[in-house]
């Protein structure tokens, strides 16, 4: 087989970020014709076509997403060996790339994260946040470790991999101190026909929600609906309404948005996930994250 070329690959990747060879060409300082033939000559390599034209830009072909996986890894290698003959640190650092759903609430992702941040190895963590069937198509061409997810994977989704549950919990409802004092009533019976903030129709808890309010004949006002959990408990913060988050952060949203607990509930259980391509874990930071989620923030012990 013919060595790969990496400056050939070094283009590709450019093209691909870019989304254009007029864009890469800019970016390289090189001229469109340039790039063009030494593309060419990649996917003669190869084998395969890369891309394939979608109006004046290029968008990948299947056998391009697996390259640009391939790829972004390797030049992400390159830039971190570059920052270690610079720096000279003492070891390697870990680089933890993470997508957590917009659907799991901030003040949790940060506390399943917090465990990574004390391993004894420099950390890099890369975080991003989106839809779950983005985030997994990203994690199946290895742009990402792992996802962080208030549900298992999907079985709609045609992507390999494993769901490891980290833990769970019951949920507790929030308010600020004008509204819990207007609806002084005994939990539950307090939400009825009170301002209630939804969570959108991506989180998993808001069919739980939804069948609780029915089993105990609830009726709550819906003031709003939210993907974006932060966002719901800032109007919270506001007292555009009441809103439900795990129980095991409950001292931090009080802290964080000055509001206050109404009631909690062991009724509604909570699930949280690690998804990854791998049946066991095994990245030194999400297996630090699996077992302090575990042992401690959920107060489970059960093996990996």
């Amino acid at each position: 087989m013919p060595t790969l070329n990496y400056k050939h690959l070094h283009y590709f990747w450019m093209v691909a970020k870019a989304g254009s060879i007029a864009r890469a060409s800019e970016q390289l300082h090189l001229t469109p014709q340039t790039i063009s033939a030494q593309l060419s000559l990649f996917e003669e390599m190869q084998g395969e076509a890369l891309f394939r034209k979608s109006g004046r830009n290029l968008e990948l072909t299947e056998a391009g997403r697996l390259v640009l996986s391939y790829a972004e890894d390797i030049f992400a290698l390159g830039q971190e060996l570059e920052e270690v003959l610079h720096h000279r640190p003492t070891e390697r650092t870990v680089q933890l790339r993470v997508g957590v759903s917009d659907a799991l609430p901030k003040a949790l992702a940060y506390r399943l994260l917090e465990p990574a941040l004390k391993l004894p190895q420099t950390l890099r963590i890369n975080c991003r946040e989106g839809k779950m069937e983005v985030l997994l198509a990203d994690l199946a061409t290895h742009k990402l470790d792992v996802v962080m997810s208030d549900s298992p994977m999907p079985t709609t989704v045609n992507v390999r991999g494993y769901s490891h549950l980290l833990g769970e919990c019951g949920i507790s409802f929030f308010g600020t101190s004008a509204l819990r004092q207007q609806y002084s009533r005994d939990f539950p019976h307090s939400l009825e026909a009170a301002p209630f903030l939804l969570p959108g129709e991506d989180a998993a808890l808001r069919a739980k929600l939804l069948h609780w309010f029915d089993q105990q004949d609830l009726h709550p006002r819906i003031a709003g609906e939210f993907d974006d959990s932060a966002l719901m408990s800032a109007f919270g913060q506001a007292g555009a309404g009441f809103f439900a988050a795990p129980s095991v952060i409950a001292d931090m949203l009080i802290r964080q948005y000055d509001v206050q607990m109404l009631g909690q509930t062991d009724d509604i259980r909570e699930q949280f996930y690690a998804i990854s391509v791998q049946r066991k874990l095994t990245h030194p930071a999400v297996l630090a994250i699996s077992r302090a989620a575990r042992s401690d923030l959920f107060g489970s012990d059960s093996e990996l």
